[in-house]
């Protein structure tokens, strides 16, 4: 981010009357300059740092949940993506928001899911695992974004699962049916977040006020998936 310095310009025939004497610049706040990054980051709805940049020391891929806007939405795919740059360092993480439709009426399908959305997030996944052998790769979904999640990692192959090192889900419309967790895929690298009161959690698509609580996870969630990549 480019910083700018505004310096005051004096008239001139102040500068020929008497010497001028240049005020003192306060010194930049890197901190601030940091979380202004940060937050940001935190309001863009779309990001595809992996397509368009290729592999970093950590690459984390989301699933939006169902009509969110981007490719990332807004409850909690920027905000995490946000947190997980500034603990790890913006340059070091490569976030991808996953291209699907998010349409309604495709939690209604087997698996809860879009099918054209699970295709696109195995394949990533797999590419990432194949082209980026250095890199750690974590992973997330929103709502039906969970939901995708799930059926996306239970088929990938065994060589690909051993390079994602942590998954998250919020508000996890699987969460009944896949009896908290992603199967086939180890139940310790998963971190579910179902608020109190949300109720697709408990199987049913109905949409309550605790589904959209989310945001204030994020602090959470990115301290797991960090924990994961530094462990």
């Amino acid at each position: 981010m480019k910083v700018t310095l505004a310096i005051p310009l004096f008239l001139a025939t102040a500068a020929l009357a008497a010497p001028v004497t240049e005020p003192a610049l306060d010194p930049i706040d890197i901190e601030a300059i940091a979380d202004l990054e940060t937050r940001q980051f935190s309001s863009g709805t779309t990001s595809n740092e992996f397509t368009s940049g290729g592999c970093r020391d950590v690459i984390f891929f989301f699933a939006r949940g169902s009509t969110e806007a981007g490719n990332m939405g807004t409850v909690i795919g920027p905000p995490l993506a946000g947190n997980l740059k500034s603990t790890l360092g913006a340059s070091s993480v490569a976030v991808q928001g996953i291209d699907y439709p998010a349409a309604i009426s495709t939690n209604l399908l087997p698996g809860g899911a879009d099918r054209n959305g699970i295709a696109t997030m195995k394949s990533l996944l797999e590419q990432a695992a194949s082209q980026c052998p250095n890199s750690k790769l974590v992973a997330g979904g929103y709502s039906q974004g969970a939901a995708l999640t799930h059926r996306a990692i239970e088929n990938l192959s065994d060589a690909v699962k051993a390079k994602i090192v942590g998954v998250v889900t919020f508000g996890d419309t699987q969460n009944l049916q896949d009896r908290g967790q992603i199967p086939n895929f180890p139940k310790d690298k998963v971190k579910i977040f179902c608020a109190a009161g949300d109720l697709v959690c408990s199987g049913s698509l109905t949409i309550t006020a605790a589904h959209l609580s989310y945001t204030r996870n994020a602090g959470e969630a990115a301290d797991f998936l960090v924990g994961k990549i530094r462990g």
